[in-house]
């Protein structure tokens, strides 16, 4: 007799599924049993469900395969959703099985009962229950077709009763990913070389569907002449090797970026969903470029839209632009990135005395001794800050986050999957100390599977980024305060080898040691609370904004706090 759950297991190890991330539970006993008696795929087990989906998310984005997570009924699948809606918003392939309380309790009230067919629905592409064994394997190979082609979450949620019922087709079917090449019609591709040749200052806008595209995009920004701009989402592909790049634009990004953008008279969009409406420049001819039609104009509006994919596009449209004789526009964005790029790094220097260390040198320094196949993780809030403006891609580097969804706590998470994913790969998570605090009990994940993941701990003792917020909107920072332990000592009564740096003269050695270790390491870097991530471009609001948190600051009694601001910050104010 073979049992649902015994197929479902058969069937991912014959589409090349050798990894399932996960918690076991009663109500997933059939299929955790199943992988026992099969022996040949791995079960990854994580403290927290959340963990395992983020790390499904990160395994799926660094090998493009189908990534496999699976929860127990009721809390235990609860638990995936965050880390499901950050794979299925960063559009990757993840397949996660819900266990489900028994069949004949279902709609009782039962103990750990919900309804996770409606819970996954907004977080996934597909999701389905399987109420009869009777629709397996059907529904399996459904969910692992729609995770694939739509590069997103598909759920299946199955009360355990039914993955230990008799499968009457005990078939396994392989999922080939379909390959197509799609490019937008002639015509079309006619009005945007018209539109295009038409604009003295083009700029491209690059994002995570340059991937792949690399060349064919530079080749157009050279017959363009057009700086490239590129999204958080999108360095990663496009910024090496790029004579033609300006950095980022967007809250995170460059003075440079946020300029070539400002000043484009033409704006080509290369596959980003970049959501900041008010970095768009008013008034330029835009075309963008989707495989997605849906996602066309839903920015900025256009005056053309083109579905396609971006390497074929660019080699469809490339024989159709003029070249531009006229540079003037790129020699002025690459000269003032190189401006901007200075800047930043004279802000990447080790701090004077005992003052707390600058979060730009230690961002810096791991940029130099990461390996150059690096995979690299940050956690939402500064050290993504940190990361997009200090962290230099390779053509092999590759940077994880949760840039769409923008969770905390996500970077060790990623850690995990993309340390899974590829064992023999440096993986370096820069962990925020709220973020790594969230989650602490994934350390023990790296211990108990062996991963020799280097966690970095961007330690302020404060909610960072959330207090900057509060300061350009004018409230007194409240709440963001964290007690924090020595994460140093943490590690190291977990098993973990661990440094902990207060000055910046030690902080060269201690990255070095701990990058060089074999196995799991952490380093715990005390850095500037005060430290300021300015935006590309102080809107008057902003202004204003910090005006006001000045003035609340004093009244409230905490005017050394404003001292502490400007004696952290006078490199970038004066």
């Amino acid at each position: 007799m073979t049992t649902v759950a015994e197929n479902m297991v058969r069937t991912l190890r014959v589409n090349g599924i050798d990894r399932v991330y996960g918690i076991p539970g009663d109500s997933l006993n059939g299929f955790t049993d199943a992988l026992r008696k099969d022996g040949t795929i791995r079960w990854v087990h994580v403290r927290h469900e959340e963990s395992a989906a983020f790390a499904a998310a990160a395994d799926a984005a660094l090998t493009g395969e189908l990534a496999v997570v699976a929860g127990s009924c009721g809390p235990g699948n609860l638990h995936l959703i965050n880390g499901l809606y950050d794979a299925n918003r960063s559009r990757v392939p993840v397949l996660a099985i819900a266990a489900h309380i028994p069949t004949v309790e279902i709609g009782t009230g039962y103990f750990q009962e919900t309804h996770p067919q409606e819970l996954f629905r907004e977080c996934s592409v597909y999701v389905e229950y399987v109420a009869d064994p009777s629709q397996m394997p059907r529904l399996m190979e459904i969910a692992m077709r729609a995770a694939i082609e739509q590069r997103g979450v598909a759920v299946l949620v199955i009360p355990g009763d039914v993955a230990l019922a008799e499968i009457a087709d005990d078939r396994a079917v392989v999922i080939p990913r379909a390959t197509p090449v799609i490019t937008p019609s002639a015509d079309e591709l006619d009005r945007a070389a018209e539109l295009l040749n038409g604009c003295r200052r083009v700029t491209i806008l690059a994002g995570a569907g340059v991937e792949g595209a690399h060349d064919q995009v530079i080749a157009l920004a050279d017959r363009l002449a057009a700086p490239i701009v590129h999204a958080l989402r999108g360095k990663e592909h496009i910024e090496y090797d790029n004579p033609f790049d300006v950095g980022m634009t967007g809250l995170l990004g460059f003075a440079s970026g946020f300029r070539a953008m400002e000043d484009a008279e033409g704006l080509l969009i290369l596959g980003s969903d970049f959501p900041y409406t008010q970095f768009y420049p008013d008034g330029a001819t835009t075309v963008q470029v989707d495989i997605r039609g849906e996602q066309l104009g839903k920015r900025h509006p256009l005056d053309l839209g083109l579905v396609g994919d971006v390497k074929a596009t660019a080699e469809a449209l490339l024989p159709r632009l003029t070249a531009k004789a006229d540079r003037t526009h790129l020699d002025d964005a690459t000269a003032h990135y190189r401006k901007t790029r200075a800047k930043l790094d004279d802000l990447a220097v080790p701090a004077r005395g005992k003052a707390p260390i600058h979060p730009q040198y230690l961002a810096r320094l791991i940029d130099e001794a990461a390996a150059s196949d690096a995979i690299l993780t940050a956690d939402v809030g500064s050290p993504t800050v940190w990361a997009a403006r200090y962290f230099t891609m390779t053509e092999k580097r590759r940077l994880i986050g949760s840039f769409n969804h923008g969770s905390m706590a996500n970077a060790l998470l990623h850690g995990i999957g993309a340390q899974v994913a590829e064992p023999d790969r440096q993986v370096i998570a820069l962990a925020g100390d709220g973020g790594l605090s969230m989650m602490l009990g994934e350390l023990i994940t790296l211990t108990q599977n062996k991963l020799p993941v280097k966690t970095i701990v961007v330690n302020n003792s404060s909610l960072n980024f959330v207090e900057l917020e509060m300061k350009a909107a004018g409230f007194v920072t409240y709440g963001t305060d964290l007690q924090n332990p020595d994460f140093a000592a943490v590690a190291q009564a977990l098993g973990i080898f661990a440094r902990r740096v207060e000055r910046s003269e030690d902080l060269l050695d201690a990255v070095a040691e701990v990058l060089a270790h074999d196995g799991p390491a952490l380093l715990d870097v005390v850095t500037e609370r005060q430290e300021l991530s300015m935006p590309p471009s102080i809107k008057a609001e902003q202004v204003k904004g910090f005006a006001l948190y000045a003035i609340r600051t004093v009244m409230s009694g905490r005017g050394d706090e404003l001292l502490d601001l400007a004696k952290a910050n006078w490199r970038q104010l004066f």
